[in-house]
């Protein structure tokens, strides 16, 4: 499976690399989807560890001392379809585990990444290896099924705590991408020709998500979207909310019938006679 490395940009903090771009840089470091930004992304390890050292110097930020495909397996996992062996024994894993601290590793074909409640489920199931007392092993599938749970758990907590926020929350949210864009000057030096190749990017990630059945991936992608959808939108003069107003004022009068799990529209035109409003 070929797997994709992000190379991101908190402004004002840091520029890293990851595969997970939600459990990395909003889970782990605690920064929404509107507080950083995607410089780049590769499937080539190799480039993306050289360039992070690079943007890390054009940027002015501190150097990192190892590249992240020196960093990305430092513990030297042995990882079989069954197990995943550490070379430690158990009595010292949780010193290794700790110190490789989000530390992203795939067993099978999921993305794993080392952090406190992972480390916790690791050190309650290891065993020591028959074969080595100084190796120790986790079984990949309770691992995996554990990790699985764990994450829609979040992602559950995540939709069903309560709407503290104003009112309004939408509009607000919205409002905070638009600020975090104009500071990058994505709408002074942006191109609405490049954003929408960023929206066909984004989409794509969401239907990898869907073909992967990856709940995670899939929330992350569908906000990524709402997030270019929102600059695209301003970049043509018009705000995203007025766009969805639009939208809804259209399928509230639309009648028709689920066909074959789509929802097929009556031919009648349904099309309002009004205009959206540009903000300019």
């Amino acid at each position: 499976m070929e797997i994709t490395y992000y190379l991101y940009h908190i402004p004002g903090k840091k520029i890293g690399v990851t595969r997970n771009l939600n459990k990395r840089v909003t889970v782990a470091q605690g920064y929404q989807a509107g507080e950083y930004e995607v410089l780049e992304s590769s499937n080539d390890i190799d480039y993306i560890s050289s360039r992070e050292l690079e943007l890390q110097s054009v940027y002015g930020y501190k150097i990192d001392r190892k590249l992240y495909k020196q960093l990305f397996n430092q513990m030297n996992l042995n990882t079989t379809e069954q197990t995943t062996t550490f070379p430690c024994p158990v009595n010292k894993l949780k010193g290794m585990l700790m110190d490789n601290m989000g530390m992203e590793f795939m067993i099978n074909d999921y993305r794993v990444i080392l952090d406190g409640n992972t480390i916790k489920w690791i050190m309650e199931n290891a065993n020591t290896s028959m074969y080595n007392p100084n190796r120790c092993y986790v079984y990949n599938k309770a691992l995996t099924e554990w990790y699985v749970n764990s994450i829609t758990k979040w992602i559950t907590s995540e939709l069903e705590k309560p709407d503290t926020e104003p009112e309004n929350k939408s509009y607000t949210t919205f409002q905070k991408i638009r600020s975090w864009a104009e500071d990058r000057g994505i709408y002074d030096k942006g191109d609405v020709k490049t954003q929408y190749v960023k929206l066909l990017e984004e989409t794509g990630e969401l239907a990898k998500s869907i073909l992967k059945n990856d709940d995670e991936e899939f929330v992350d992608a569908i906000g990524d979207c709402v997030v270019v959808l929102t600059n695209l939108a301003k970049l043509k003069g018009y705000e995203i909310e007025d766009c969805i107003d639009h939208a809804y004022t259209i399928i509230s009068k639309r009648q028709g019938q689920m066909v074959n799990g789509t929802f097929v529209k009556n031919k009648k035109s349904d099309w309002p006679h009004q205009s959206v409003s540009r903000t300019l």
